[in-house]
């Protein structure tokens, strides 16, 4: 059963701050309410997106935003730190316990952090690194020579099996034989199965590699056990506190006990300065909420509601990459319907279908991503994503355009859908 919205939902903000904020600043208090509107009338099926918990959201508007606290608790560079020490050990011991590993660092600002403090403490400029290739779904910071790992290191992409769609393993080995990186990559913004853990780590034993988890989209299962964990295999495990996990936006990383000091130091002084407190007593909160029994529930159905959808779509003419999902996150292809991602994407906004494009490995375009977390955590059930899945269809078909008649209708369907689910209720 899904997890009820009452009990998973976040509230609207308490009226006695929300209206000294709309004194002291009506415009940005009109653009939270809009957004709050827009997140209550609409479905928000990105896949990296989801709604925290009324705690989160307490922690994160706290006083604890006022302290600055470079370093780490017992040695930090400012004082008066002692009680934003306390919540900083309470989220590290509580993450350290939900998923049994030897150190954590909770203070990187974003799951990018996250990965370029692993690739400060394991690399030097210059390095190869084999990573899942960006056409097939591999992140920014899997070599983008946009971003600072493609500049500073020397990216070796691995795909997908062109048939399957699924990870070619014989690939991954083979390149890692002949190129030697210094470090291996697992982990993608739009690839829906679970990796094979052991047999990348048995891949970089081969090589004398490292091996890096970037499990920004899983760890919220994992924390659910809906998903196989990578910190048993991982020398070191990046992820975001978003997404499945419901915490903050924020990242943290998990390692052994042997790289905890270069961990730390790679975070700060290296590539960091002030760890953000609230934001850092929020994910303490949200570490505490995924140890519950109805964490691990809410988990599970958040796979099954993806793989539901999965099949829904496929019934109704998309073709679903991979054929179907293990996780949270789905790829499709919208072409058999006659429109390409991006215009899908658009035509979807406009009906309040809110989700992303992704890429087609071996295809021509953009296909589209979406995910279940967000709706799942409203409350919505099997039954709601066959219904998804229609309105999915309606409004991506040929002669749907954005502004025409039928958007407006599947708008509205959207919106009576939505209704019945109010992320904030109250």
């Amino acid at each position: 059963m899904p997890v009820t919205a009452a009990a998973t939902a976040a509230p609207a903000p308490a009226p006695a701050d929300f209206e000294a904020l709309r004194r002291q600043d009506p415009r940005i208090a009109e653009v939270i309410l809009g957004e709050t509107a827009r997140q209550a009338e609409g479905l928000q099926l990105i896949a990296a997106e989801n709604f925290t918990s009324p705690a989160v959201l307490a922690a994160l508007g706290s006083p604890l935003a006022n302290k600055y606290a470079e370093g780490y608790p017992g040695a930090r560079h400012h004082g008066g730190c002692e009680l934003v020490d306390a919540a900083e050990r309470i989220a590290v011991e509580r993450v350290k316990d939900l998923f049994g590993a030897e150190h954590a660092n909770v203070q990187p600002h974003s799951g990018s952090s996250a990965v370029l403090a692993a690739y400060a403490a394991l690399l030097r400029p210059g390095d190869t690194v084999l990573a899942m290739g960006l056409a097939y779904g591999g992140h920014l910071t899997h070599g983008s020579p946009s971003n600072f790992s493609g500049r500073w290191f020397d990216f070796v992409g691995y795909g997908v099996d062109a048939e399957s769609g699924l990870i070619n393993y014989d690939e991954v080995d083979a390149l890692a034989h002949r190129d030697r990186p210094k470090a291996i990559v697992c982990g993608s913004i739009s690839y829906p199965r679970h990796p094979d853990y052991a047999v990348f780590r048995e891949i970089a034993d081969e090589v004398g590699a490292c091996l890096i988890a970037d499990a920004a989209h899983p760890i919220g299962l994992v924390a659910g056990g809906a998903a196989p964990s990578p910190v048993p295999y991982a020398d070191v495990v990046c992820a975001t506190t978003h997404k499945v996990l419901r915490g903050p936006r924020g990242g943290m990383i998990l390692c052994g006990a042997d790289l905890a000091e270069r961990i730390d130091r790679a975070v700060f002084p290296f590539s960091q300065g002030g760890a953000q407190m609230h934001t850092i007593a929020a994910k303490a909160v949200a570490f505490g909420e995924a140890a519950t029994p109805a964490f691990g529930e809410y988990a599970h159905q958040v796979v099954a509601n993806a793989r539901v959808l999965a099949d829904a779509l496929a019934a109704e003419g998309l073709e679903v990459l991979t054929g179907g999902t293990d996780t949270h996150l789905i790829g499709v292809d919208p072409a058999p319907l006659g429109v390409d991602g991006r215009s899908a994407r658009g035509r979807l906004a406009a009906a309040g279908l809110v989700l992303d494009t992704c890429a087609l490995p071996y295809g021509d375009g953009r296909g589209i991503r979406l995910g279940t977390a967000a709706v799942t955590t409203q409350g919505m059930g099997e039954a709601e994503m066959g219904r998804i899945a229609t309105l999915f269809a309606k409004a991506v078909r040929d002669g749907a355009e954005e502004g025409g008649e039928l958007i407006g209708k599947v708008r509205a369907e959207v919106r009576e859908l939505a209704g019945r689910f109010p992320p904030y209720p109250g």
